[in-house]
């Protein structure tokens, strides 16, 4: 996708769409992480390219936070580690929260400082 265009939600898009969409966003708080992402990714792809490209943000976004939190865990060995996990824990959810909100309405969410490796 162009990143100077984000996709957005057809107004003829259906409520399964959507809804597959906005699982992929929450899937962190669901508990089930980058799995249903990627599933979703891998499922949706042929089908519906607004949908993959949701789920391959969220995707991207999960990936980018288990590096962080390795990162983060590895400099619990100095002190600094245990500020930031916590904080990129908070800072986690709250995206989660935005992107899904933001899907709801129809528009695209770009994960900040997300490394984009799908």
């Amino acid at each position: 996708m162009n990143d100077t265009q984000p996709p957005t939600m057809p107004a003829s898009s259906n409520s399964e769409e959507k809804l597959w969409i906005i699982l992929s966003h929450l899937s962190l708080l669901l508990g089930v992480g980058f799995v249903l992402p990627l599933v979703v990714y891998l499922v949706k792809k042929q089908d519906s390219p607004l949908t993959a490209e949701h789920a391959k943000e969220a995707l991207n976004f999960h990936i980018t936070l288990v590096l962080y939190g390795i990162v983060s865990g590895l400099l619990c060995i100095i002190a600094v580690g245990f500020i930031l996990l916590p904080l990129l824990l908070i800072a986690s959810v709250v995206c989660a929260i935005i992107a899904s909100v933001k899907a709801s309405e129809g528009q695209f969410y770009r994960y900040p400082l997300t490394l984009r490796l799908i």
